[in-house]
Formats: structure tokens, sequence, C-alpha cells
């Protein structure tokens, strides 16, 4: 069986676009994939096309030669949008080999290390950044079976923040804390923005309403940054969204600081998320996959989840994105009473593009998530904010 094409699809959600992948067989099996990421989808497409040259008359089962050769072959960093082309026709071939053999995916990477996975909420707190709001959703989300959420308390912030900011952040943490009571988890999310000391303050001061954890409080380059501030913060700190390849992962670990790693299998394909599980396992640590993409990067985490021992919470979007989101897939993920449940009779991911949803949302270059704009937690388009 050989690859013989590569296809792409870009779904205009309202807060990211999403994109998508067919990879297509001289067997007449197909695969999908996703390779999502925010504010570069045209740009993302256009590396899959000249990456796919790598693949074609290629056995779609040759997975791990797949990922070196278009991480390598190149001889460039491309780094996330590298990443995120890469994991998009590789995605697909995992599929492909689980249609080949008749099994779900997750039996072609381990098999099932869990009957069900435990999810956190995210996206959930769309509307005005006060406490109020934010209390009222954490209350519905609670209500829905959800056992954990996550959210964003910091606004547009960068680097630092006056004391009226920072107080309002503790604030909304204080509520979401008071609606959701004291067995919830509430996961804080920093999304790379202060600096050592403001996030060191910020950890102090959320410290009181017991947080699960605190994830990405400084931005990833410099690792030492992120180090500092895990060895030192009262709230456990979790990273690894933003890596893109297992170097950057064994750097991290090799400080003994951060235990909990959201690594982001749409920029490193699952056969180096694979790998990367297995360094996080052998430091003793936990994997909470980043899922913040589109409908298919929820059940490829879902599976890769299922098959790894140290698997922590899955994040999950879904339920909270635009109704006709659902129809993307033929058959999505479904969370039940805060858990997600893989059935054997998923073979390969279980599901397929439906591609007349997808003709119906066409691309729109203002569709992403500008995480340093007043009012980004409305998740609109960036010209109706």
């Amino acid at each position: 069986m050989k690859i013989t094409n590569v296809t792409t699809y870009i779904v205009g959600n309202a807060w990211k676009n999403w994109v998508f992948t067919r990879v297509d067989t001289d067997a007449g099996l197909h695969g999908i994939g996703e390779a999502t990421l925010n504010g570069f989808a045209k740009t993302v497409e256009t590396a899959i096309h000249e990456l796919k040259q790598f693949v074609i008359g290629q056995e779609p089962f040759d997975v791990e030669n797949h990922s070196l050769r278009l991480f390598r072959e190149v001889y460039s960093d491309g780094g996330q949008i590298q990443g995120a082309a890469l994991a998009g026709i590789e995605f697909a071939c995992w599929d492909i080999m689980g249609k080949a053999t008749g099994q779900p995916a997750y039996k072609l990477m381990g098999g099932r290390c869990h009957e069900r996975l435990r999810v956190y909420a995210n996206g959930w707190y769309r509307g005005p950044r006060e406490p109020q709001s934010f209390h009222d959703k954490a209350k519905d989300v609670v209500a829905r079976g959800y056992t954990a959420l996550k959210f964003d308390p910091f606004g547009p912030a960068w680097r630092v923040v006056d004391r009226a900011d920072f107080g309002l952040a503790i604030e909304i943490i204080a509520a979401v804390r008071d609606a959701v009571g004291p067995h919830v988890d509430i996961l804080v999310e920093g999304h790379n923005r202060f600096s050592v000391h403001t996030a060191l303050q910020f950890a102090e001061a959320m410290a009181p309403y017991h947080p699960s954890w605190f994830e990405a409080p400084v931005p990833p380059q410099r690792i030492s940054d992120m180090v500092a501030v895990a060895r030192r913060s009262p709230v456990p700190v979790a990273c690894g969204e933003d890596y893109y390849c297992a170097q950057q992962f064994g750097e991290l670990l090799s400080h003994g600081a951060v235990q909990i790693i959201q690594l982001e299998p749409q920029y490193l394909g699952i056969t180096v998320s694979k790998q990367v599980c297995g360094m996080v396992n052998a430091y003793n640590g936990v994997t909470a996959p980043h899922s913040a993409q589109g409908p298919l990067c929820s059940l490829v985490c879902a599976h890769l989840n299922t098959a790894t021992p140290n698997f922590f919470i899955h994040e999950i979007f879904d339920e909270f994105n635009d109704d006709w989101s659902a129809e993307i897939l033929t058959n999505p993920i479904v969370v039940r009473d805060g858990y997600i449940e893989l059935s054997d009779d998923r073979v390969g991911w279980g599901t397929d593009l439906n591609y007349d949803e997808i003709a119906k949302h066409p691309y729109n270059p203002n569709n992403f998530l500008p995480l340093f704009r007043a009012g980004w937690e409305r998740r609109k388009p960036v010209d109706q904010l």
C-alpha cells in the first residue's frame, strides 16, 4: 500500500481556523489528520503541500521514518508550522494503519491503559472579564458533570500588570473557586504572559484558592525561566504545549522542576508524542496533552491518552464551541459525566470528515485568538471584538 495524495481543508471556526488533512492510498483506504495552528492556517496548508513529496509513494505504516524525514529532510527549523504540517500528515497515517488492521488507533500505540479519561473543560468562559460572569459560567460547567475546568483570568496582560488588574485576576480566581466548591479542580492558564517575578507574585496570590496547576506562566523560549518559576511557585507549574521536538522536552525534564507536561501532539505527531510520554514517565511525571485545536485533535489526544500509562487529565473544548462544529466529524468525541471513553469499535480514529459541512464554513483571515488584545475571551473573529 502506497500513499498517493495529500489533500487539505480549512474550516472557518470563529476563534481559530481549523486545518484538516486527508491522505489517500492506492489500496482505496484513506486517513484523516489535523494541522491547526492559531493564525497560520494558510501557512500550514502551504507547508503540508511542500512536505507531502516526502510521503507520496511511501507506505503509510512507516510512521517513524515519515516523522524523521518530514522534520529532518528540509534541513530547516520550521518550528510549530513545520510541526503542525508534519502532524497533519502523520495523524492520517495512523488512521490508515488502524483501518488496514481493523483496530482502534490506541491499540497500535500500545493498547488500553485507561478504561475512561477524566477531562477538564476549557473555552467555557466566553463573555466579559468579570468575576460574576466567570462565577455563573463555572457553575454551569460543574452542572454538566465536569470535575475540572481551566480558565485564563488575566485579560490581555503581558509581562507586568498594574495593581487594579492584578486584583481583578485574583477576584476571578476566587469567584470560580466559590462557584465550584472545594472538590473541583481549577486550572489557571497563564498563556506565556508574565515575567518571572510577576508570575511568582500571581502564584503566591492564587495559592489560597488551591489551583491544581498554574499553566505556562512565562514564555516558553527560556526554559530556565520556566524552571525558576516552577521551583519557587507554591502552585504546581504545567507547560509544554509550545514545544515541537523531543529535545526541548528533554531539556525541560532534566531540571526536575516541572512534572505536569502538556505536550502538543499536533506539533509533534503521534510517533514523537509517544517518545515524549515515555520520557515524562522516566522522570515520574504525568502528561496532560494540549488539546485546544479542532475536534479531530480532541479525538487524537483521546487515543494517545488511552494508551499512555502516566496520563493525568484530558483537555476538551468541543462542548463549548459553536453548535455546528459537532458536525465537522461524522463520529465526534462525546463527554459523559466529565469523562471520555473510547470503544473498541472505533477503527483508526473512528471517524471521518463531513465534507459537506466543511464547505459551509470557509476560511476567514480574522479567525484567530488574539491573546494580548482586550476581549479575546469572547472567542469571536478579531474584527468583531
